[in-house]
């Protein structure tokens, strides 16, 4: 059976104007997004996780531009709406989770006061029947005493009690799309488990399509049906969950599977990848990863590779895939991998 895109990217660029020159933040990017999946993107900081999802959202810095490419959602495209018409999108039909949410949360507003007012723009639900359905959502997300909480103020809070009250004013409206931005990135281990089972459950009972951005692939483990990888501003591999643990090509994903606390040794140091990526100012030339690729080809640092098929599902842009390319194996930590119960059970305090 054929999936519902929900939202549909084709070749974006996107681009910074900094310091009289342009920083080539997104290069060429396609990308499908399917209703009730949760997709997973994942990358080392700086490698336009963040940027390409502020633009479903129409948060870009207000020096960035869509240089070209679509973004298709609710049958338009949405990369030049003018900011009236993102206000009709945003929260109401795409919401989005913060990073930290004592910066997202009014310190000056009560916590009732912030979701009621969620409910009366995008629902026009006011009075004691919004304060009804402030009450069910802070249940929802696993507050405790929702009436007493409801007239209580952020710095009240702790910050995984924050981060359910960010969660909360989010799923408020009944988004179709919830981008949650590293949502556990300031939270201690077992918080970020709490926090992503709530997650996993909201999806479900409110029927939300996830979009979970974050550079620890151990984190999305669980939550992920799919996972795209960025690295320079592209998506060099994308496939399900299964396929990028247990089946991974492109030699960035080895790299960072193999940086995994969980896949390192005792008594050694762990792995890291070397060098720097690419300066996004100038022109890239080939594969973005090849200087930092032990195991670059030539054609690697003269062009740019297409998009492999693998699988319905699994695809990468990596010249090692080319039926002329030699066979070269990913390194022993990835072989381990299916060692390490990623995938289903209990692992580092993550389910």
């Amino acid at each position: 059976m054929e999936r519902e895109v929900v939202l549909s990217v084709r070749d974006l660029n996107v681009k910074f104007r900094m310091r009289k020159k342009a920083l080539h933040a997104i290069r060429g990017i396609s990308l499908d997004l399917y209703q009730g999946e949760s997709l997973a993107i994942v990358g080392e900081s700086g490698s336009g996780k963040s940027v390409l999802s502020k633009n479903f959202i129409g948060l870009l810095d207000k020096n960035g531009y869509v240089e070209s490419g679509t973004i298709q959602f609710g049958g338009k495209d949405i990369t030049h709406l003018k900011e009236k018409e993102w206000e009709q999108i945003r929260g109401g039909q795409i919401a989005m989770i913060m990073q930290d949410p004592m910066t997202s949360l009014n310190p000056l507003k009560s916590i009732g006061w912030q979701i009621c007012e969620a409910l009366k723009y995008h629902r026009k639900i006011v009075g004691q029947a919004a304060q009804k359905k402030a009450v069910e959502l802070l249940t929802d997300v696993g507050i405790t005493e929702p009436e007493t909480r409801l007239k209580q103020y952020p710095h009240e809070f702790s910050g995984g009690m924050r981060q359910r009250v960010a969660i909360a004013i989010a799923v408020a409206c009944n988004p179709q799309v919830l981008i949650c931005d590293e949502p556990t990135t300031a939270l201690d281990v077992t918080i970020q488990a709490q926090i992503l089972n709530l997650l996993k459950s909201l999806k479900d009972r409110y029927g939300l399509t996830l979009v979970f951005i974050t550079h620890d692939l151990g984190v999305v483990a669980n939550i992920a049906d799919r996972i795209a990888v960025m690295y320079a501003g592209d998506i060099v591999e994308i496939g399900t969950c299964d396929e990028i643990f247990y089946d991974p090509k492109h030699p960035y994903t080895w790299a960072l599977l193999s940086s995994l606390p969980q896949l390192g040794t005792k008594g050694e140091k762990l792995y890291s990848i070397q060098g720097t990526p690419p300066n996004l100012y100038l022109p890239i030339r080939g594969d973005a990863f090849a200087p930092r690729n032990p195991n670059a080809l030539a054609i690697d640092y003269l062009h740019r590779p297409p998009y492999f098929q693998v699988s319905e599902t699994h695809k990468a842009k990596t010249w090692l895939l080319d039926s002329r390319a030699p066979k070269i194996a990913p390194p022993e930590q990835i072989q381990s991998i299916r060692s390490i119960c990623f995938l289903g059970g209990e692992t580092d305090g993550r389910e």
